[in-house]
């Protein structure tokens, strides 16, 4: 169990049995939470000695009341999916949420961060979601006066949600080591050499790791790499079945790469499972329509629950206790685009 003195709203949501989304409903008194749910949630909460922050009041003149959201493209499913989340923790606490989507460019990334205190004239904390900080954008945003957190970045100095990336990787090359699947090739994201994102270069790390412990090499001609995208997957889909070889499994670094690859293997006649198996991360809504199998993480809870560290950060700043990397689990879907290997 928990420590009492750092319970979090995760800690309450795994002890009730619901996600951190619905555990927060709860505890707000909002709708859409059953009568039993909600008792769940209220005595998980006492016997944790939980007490959700009231909403934030400004008597601080200099208290803007507002909090950033920054996506690097807030029209993306998973950041759409956290912004979602956030905003309605944030409407709890009385915060009025500012999204900005940075739409991918490096340049109105420098604009956002090059002067934090510019920003700090505009909202009291900032939420980052997925968004890749330079050493130099890095230091300049723990030096300001904002309050910060952020889901998906590693090696920060503030709070942060996510997931284990590496090991979810791992589960998902180990879901295809155990249907008998040795020839197996990786379709890798890319990100920025230097960066607080690594998800990328972690899932590769937990896909080379899976096959190390069967004593398998990962080939370099079977790991193809490109943006982690629907055009990614299916450039790197066709390059590999083009020019260097037909695995009989692949895995995909997300979901959005895997719809790409469906897409690329259907064009040069071949079909999942039947000529080889394919797994991906995420479970974006479209992998059950396509029946794709992949490792599901809680994106919805990752941005309700970094928005409450964030909020209650602002309310109770010398509370909150020290800042903390929290990693919310994933679960293997296995649906039909994996089967056990015939060759």
């Amino acid at each position: 169990m928990a420590d009492r003195a750092r319970a979090t709203i995760h800690d309450v949501a795994t002890l009730s049995g619901l996600s951190v989304c619905s555990a927060s409903r709860a505890l707000r008194g909002l709708p859409d939470v059953s009568p039993e749910a909600r008792r769940h949630v209220h005595e998980a909460a006492e016997k944790l000695s939980y007490r959700p922050a009231s909403a934030v009041s400004r008597p601080d003149a200099s208290r803007t009341g507002s909090v950033a959201i920054v996506a690097p493209k807030a029209t993306q499913w998973f950041f759409a999916e956290a912004v979602e989340a956030a905003e309605e923790v944030f409407a709890g606490y009385g915060l009025d949420p500012v999204l900005m989507s940075l739409r991918g460019s490096d340049q109105a990334k420098g604009r956002v961060f090059s002067d934090p205190s510019a920003l700090s004239q505009r909202v009291d904390g900032v939420l980052l979601l997925g968004v890749s900080l330079g050493p130099e954008e890095l230091e300049a945003l723990a030096e300001s006066e904002l309050t910060v957190a952020s889901v998906g970045l590693h090696d920060v100095p503030w709070d942060n949600v996510g997931i284990d990336d590496e090991a979810a990787a791992w589960s998902a090359t180990r879901h295809l080591l155990d249907l008998g699947h040795w020839d197996l090739a990786m379709l890798a994201g890319s990100e920025p050499s230097e960066g607080t994102v690594t998800s990328a270069k972690e899932r590769r790390a937990g896909f080379e790791r899976a096959l190390a412990e069967d004593h398998l090499n990962a080939h370099p001609d079977l790991i193809v790499g490109d943006e982690s995208t629907i055009d990614g997957g299916y450039r790197a889909m066709t390059e590999l079945i083009a020019n260097r070889s037909v695995p009989s499994a692949v895995f995909a670094g997300c979901d959005e790469m895997a719809f790409g690859a469906l897409k690329a293997m259907r064009e040069h006649g071949l079909t999942a499972p039947k000529k080889l198996s394919l797994i991906g991360i995420d479970d974006h809504p479209m992998s059950s329509f396509l029946g794709l199998s992949t490792l599901a993480q809680p994106v919805s809870d990752q941005g309700a629950f970094a928005a409450t560290l964030l909020a209650e950060r602002l309310q109770n700043p010398e509370d909150a206790g020290e800042t903390r990397d929290h990693r919310l689990p994933t679960s293997l879907i296995e649906r039909k685009t994996t089967r056990r290997s015939r060759r």
